[in-house]
C-alpha cells in the first residue's frame, strides 16, 4: 500500500515538473495566476512611486539656503540669489492660490455631478450600479487632483534650483538638465503610479461584489470620467490662466515698452510663470492621467463584454482575472521600462553642452518605445489564453483573438505615436524648414507669418492623421475595438516617459524667467533658455503624442459605448451614420470643437485685454519725480499681486462655459434624442478635434520656434538675427529689418499662445470626456424613450 502511494506520489511529481517546464503558469493554476499579476502591479507602482521619491530626495540636494555659491555674494542685500528666493515663494504661492480656488469649483462641481451619475444610472439600470459608478467617479476626480497638485509642486520646487544649477559654466548645463529633467520625472513616475495603483485597489474592491464582470467594468469607467472631468477643468482654465499672462506680458512689455522677456520691470511676468505651472504642469498632468484612465476603463469595458447567448468561457471573462487585467500590466511595465530608460539621461549619457539636450530627450522617448515592445509581448503570452473571443460591433462578426494580435495593436499604438511625436518635432523645431520659412517670413510683416503659420498647422495634419488611420485598421482589423483600446494603451505605455520631457520644459521655462528677474548674469540665463528651446520642441511633441493617443482613446471609448448599448439592446445592429438622426448629429458633432475652440479663445482674448489695461495702468504711474517704472522710479514697484489676480479670477469664471458645453452636449442629444443622436454627435466631433488639435497645436508651436529662431540668432540671415545691442557693422545694418522680423515673430508667437497652450490641447479633452460620459450613462440613454430620447421617441415614430 505505501509502496503504490509512493509511486502515485513520484509519478504525480514528475508531470507536475513537465506540465510546469512546458507552461508555468497555466500549472500554477487560477490562483497563483491571479497573484502573479496583482503582484506584478502593485510591485511597479512600488517602484515607481519609489523612483519618485529617490529623484526628489537628489533634487532637495540643491539647496536654496546656499545655493552653490559663496557666502559672500549671499550676504549682499540686493544679490541675485537672495532675490530668487523671494521669486521663488511668490511663484509658488500664486500657484497654490489658483489651485485653491479651481479645485475648490471643481470639487463642488464634482460632488453635484457625481450625485446626478448616481440617479442617472440607477434610473437606468439598479441603485446599486449608479452608487458604485458615482463612488468611483469621485475617486478618479479626486486622484486627478491629487496628482495635478502633487506635479505643481515638484514643478515648483524645481525651477529655483534649476536656476541655481545652471550657475558655474563647468558643468552648469548637466547640473541644470539632470534638475529640471528629475523634477519632471518625479511628476511623470507618481502619476502613473498613483493612477495605476488606485484603479487596481478599485477594481480588487468591486469585483467583490455580486455582480458579473460586465457590471463591474461599467462601474469601474466612472473612474475615467472623474479623471477627465477634473482634466477639463485643469486644462482650460489653466489655459486661460497661462496665456492671459503670457499674452498680455509680450504685447505691452516686448512689443511697446521693448523690454526683454521675464524682464522685472513688467507686472505680468510673475503671472507668466505662475501659468506655465498651473497650464502646463497640472493641465498637461491631469489630461495625460485622463488619457490613461480612459484608455484603461474602455479597455476593459470591451474585453468584459460577452456577445448574447454565447460561451463565456471563450471570452476573457471567462479566462479570468489576469487575462482581464491586461490593458493594466502594460501600464505597469512602462513605468519601469521608462524609469530604467532614465538613467540614460542623468548617468551613461548625460547632456554636457547645449548641442546634447534635444539629443538626449529624443533618445529617451525612441529607447522607451523600442523597450516597452518586448516588454508587451511578453506581458500579452503570459497574461492573455491562445485564443479568445471577442464582441464585435460588426453585424454577425466573431472575432477570435490571440496574444501575437494583441501585441501587434499595442505595438503600432506605441510604433505609431513615436511616429507622431517626430512629425510633430519635425513641423515646430527651428531646426528644421518649416519654422525656418516662417521665419523668413516674418521680413514680409505679420500678416504673411499668421498666414504661413496657419498654412503649416493644416499641412502637419496629414503625416498623423495618416498614422492614426492605419493604427485603426490594422488594431480594429486584427482585435476589433478591443485592438484599439489596446492601441491607445500603446502610445500611452511610455507615459512616464512622456510626462517627464512635458514637465521639463516649463520648468526650464521657469528657471529661465527666474534667472532674468533676479538678474543673474546672461550666461546663466543662456543655459536656461537652451534648455527651455529643446524642451519647447519636446513638449510640441508631448502635444502631438497626447492628441494622437486621445483620437484613439475616444474611438476606443466609443466602441465601449456602442458594445455597452449591444448588450442593453438585442436588436441594435450597429453604428448606421445614414440614419437622418445620426447625421444629423454627426455635422452638430463636426461643429461641437470649433465652438469650444471659439469660446476659449474668446477667454484668452477678454482675459488678455484685462492684463493689457492693468500693465499699460502700472506703466503710466508716476512718483514725485515724475519717473516711472520703465524710466528707473525706486518708489512705484510692480504690483505682481494684481496681475495673478486678474488671471486667476478671469480663468476661473472663464472655464465654465466650455466644460458646460463637453459634459453637456451628449447628455443633452442622448436624453432628448436617443443614443442614434450620440452616436452622431461623438464621431463628428471626434474627426474634427483630431486636425483642430493638431493644427492649432503645430501652428502655435511653430510661431513660438520661430521667435526663439529669431532671437537666439540661429539663422544665418543677418535680417534674421535679432540683437537687441547692435556692435558690428553687419548687424547695425541688419537692426531695422531684424527688429521687425522679431516684432512679427512676437505679435505671430502672442497669437499662437492660445493655439498651442489653451484651445489646441483642449480638444484633447472634448473627444475623450464626450466619449466617456456617453459610455457612463449607456444605460440611461438606452431607458429614456426606449433608446430614442424623451423627444426623439414621439418625433421620429
Amino acid at each position: 500500500m505505501m509502496g503504490q502511494l509512493t509511486q502515485t506520489v513520484m509519478g504525480f511529481e514528475s508531470s507536475f515538473v513537465d506540465a510546469f517546464e512546458a507552461d508555468p503558469l497555466h500549472v500554477m493554476g487560477p490562483a497563483m495566476k491571479h497573484g502573479y499579476v496583482d503582484g506584478f502591479i502593485i510591485m511597479c507602482c512600488v517602484i515607481g512611486m519609489a523612483f519618485a521619491g529617490i529623484q526628489y530626495m537628489l533634487i532637495k540636494r540643491v539647496s536654496l539656503d546656499n545655493g552653490m555659491l559663496s557666502q559672500d555674494s549671499l550676504e549682499a542685500p540686493s544679490s541675485p540669489e537672495q532675490k530668487l528666493i523671494s521669486i521663488y515663494h511668490r511663484i509658488m504661492e500664486g500657484a497654490k492660490t489658483f489651485l485653491r480656488e479651481e479645485y475648490r469649483i471643481c470639487g463642488g462641481f464634482c460632488v453635484l455631478f457625481g450625485i446626478i451619475i448616481w440617479v442617472l444610472v440607477w434610473w437606468g439600470s439598479t441603485f446599486g450600479q449608479g452608487a458604485l459608478t458615482a463612488v468611483a467617479f469621485w475617486v478618479g476626480a479626486s486622484t486627478s487632483m491629487l496628482c495635478g497638485y502633487l506635479g505643481m509642486m515638484i514643478a515648483t520646487f524645481s525651477n529655483a534650483r534649476t536656476t541655481l544649477s545652471a550657475v558655474r559654466a563647468e558643468d552648469g548645463y548637466t547640473k541644470a538638465f539632470n534638475v529640471a529633467f528629475r523634477g519632471g520625472g518625479v511628476m511623470g513616475y507618481l502619476l502613473c503610479s498613483l493612477g495605476v495603483f488606485v484603479l487596481w485597489v478599485l477594481l480588487s474592491i468591486y469585483k467583490n461584489f455580486e455582480m458579473d464582470m460586465e457590471t463591474v467594468m461599467d462601474c469601474v469607467a466612472g473612474y475615467g470620467l472623474g479623471g477627465s472631468t477634473v482634466a477639463m477643468f485643469g486644462r482650460v482654465g489653466g489655459g486661460i490662466y497661462t496665456k492671459a499672462a503670457d499674452v498680455g506680458a509680450d504685447l505691452v512689455g516686448k512689443v511697446v515698452a521693448g523690454l526683454e522677456e521675464d524682464d522685472p520691470s513688467n507686472p505680468a511676468t510673475i503671472a507668466d510663470n505662475v501659468g506655465d505651472n498651473v497650464g502646463d504642469i497640472a493641465g498637461m498632468g491631469a489630461d495625460l492621467f485622463g488619457s490613461f484612465a480612459e484608455s484603461t476603463c474602455a479597455a476593459l469595458v470591451i474585453a468584459a463584454s460577452v456577445a448574447p447567448g454565447a460561451d463565456v468561457d471563450k471570452f476573457l471573462s471567462g479566462a479570468g482575472w489576469d487575462a482581464l487585467l491586461f490593458p493594466v500590466t502594460i501600464s505597469s511595465a512602462g513605468i519601469v521600462v521608462c524609469m530604467i530608460c532614465s538613467f540614460v539621461a542623468t548617468d551613461i549619457k548625460p547632456v554636457r553642452q547645449q548641442a546634447d539636450i534635444e539629443t538626449v530627450l529624443k533618445v529617451q522617448m525612441v529607447l522607451t518605445a523600442l523597450l516597452m515592445l518586448p516588454a508587451t509581448w511578453g506581458l500579452a503570452e503570459h497574461c492573455l489564453p491562445a485564443e479568445f473571443d471577442l464582441t464585435s460591433v460588426r453585424a454577425g462578426a466573431k472575432v477570435v483573438g490571440t496574444p501575437l494580435k494583441a501585441f501587434a495593436c499595442a505595438a503600432l499604438g506605441t510604433v505609431g505615436g513615436l511616429i507622431i511625436g517626430l512629425c510633430t518635432e519635425y513641423y515646430t523645431s527651428h531646426t528644421y524648414v518649416p519654422v525656418q520659412e516662417l521665419a523668413t517670413a516674418c521680413k514680409s510683416g505679420t500678416a504673411v507669418n499668421i498666414i504661413f503659420g496657419l498654412a503649416l498647422g493644416y499641412k502637419s495634419c496629414i503625416v498623423p492623421v495618416f498614422v492614426l488611420a492605419a493604427n485603426i485598421y490594422v488594431a480594429f482589423s486584427l482585435c476589433d475595438l478591443y485592438g484599439i483600446a489596446l492601441a491607445a494603451l500603446g502610445m500611452l505605455s511610455t507615459l512616464a516617459t512622456g510626462l517627464t520631457i512635458d514637465g521639463f520644459g516649463p520648468i526650464s521655462d521657469n528657471a529661465g524667467g527666474i534667472a532674468e528677474l533676479a538678474e543673474f548674469p546672461s550666461e546663466v540665463r543662456d543655459r536656461t533658455d537652451a534648455l527651455d528651446a529643446a524642451g519647447n520642441t519636446t513638449a510640441a511633441i508631448g502635444k502631438g503624442f497626447a492628441i494622437g493617443s486621445a483620437a484613439l482613446v475616444s474611438l476606443a471609448l466609443f466602441g465601449a459605448f456602442v458594445v455597452r448599448l449591444k448588450g442593453l439592446n438585442n436588436d441594435l445592429a450597429g453604428v448606421d451614420v445614414l440614419q437622418p438622426i445620426t447625421f444629423s448629429f454627426f455635422i452638430i458633432g463636426s461643429m461641437v470643437p470649433y465652438w469650444f475652440a471659439a469660446l476659449t479663445m474668446k477667454s484668452v482674448g477678454k482675459a488678455a485685454g484685462e492684463m493689457v489695461e492693468e500693465v499699460k495702468r502700472q506703466f503710466a504711474l508716476t512718483d514725485n519725480e515724475g519717473l516711472t517704472i520703465l524710466s528707473g522710479s525706486t518708489v512705484i514697484r510692480p504690483d505682481y499681486d494684481r496681475c495673478i489676480t486678474i488671471s486667476t479670477k478671469s480663468s476661473l469664471h472663464e472655464m465654465i462655459a466650455p466644460g458646460a458645453l463637453v459634459i453637456g452636449a451628449p447628455l443633452v442629444a442622448g436624453t432628448f434624442f436617443g443614443f442614434q443622436a450620440v452616436f452622431g454627435l461623438l464621431t463628428g466631433s471626434l474627426g474634427s478635434s483630431v486636425q483642430l488639435a493638431i493644427s492649432m497645436s503645430n501652428s502655435g508651436g511653430a510661431w513660438d520656434n520661430c521667435k526663439k529662431y529669431i532671437k537666439g540668432g540661429f539663422a544665418p540671415d543677418p535680417e534674421l538675427r535679432y540683437v537687441k545691442h547692435p556692435r558690428s557693422d553687419e548687424e547695425v545694418r541688419a537692426a531695422p529689418k531684424a527688429r521687425e522680423a522679431h516684432d512679427a515673430a512676437v505679435q505671430g508667437d502672442t497669437v499662437g499662445d492660445p493655439f498651442k497652450d489653451t484651445s489646441g490641447p483642449a480638444l484633447n479633452i472634448v473627444m475623450k470626456l464626450q466619449a466617456i460620459v456617453s459610455l457612463v450613462f449607456a444605460a440611461y440613454f438606452s431607458s429614456c424613450g426606449h433608446g430614442k430620447g424623451l423627444l426623439g421617441a414621439h418625433l421620429f415614430q
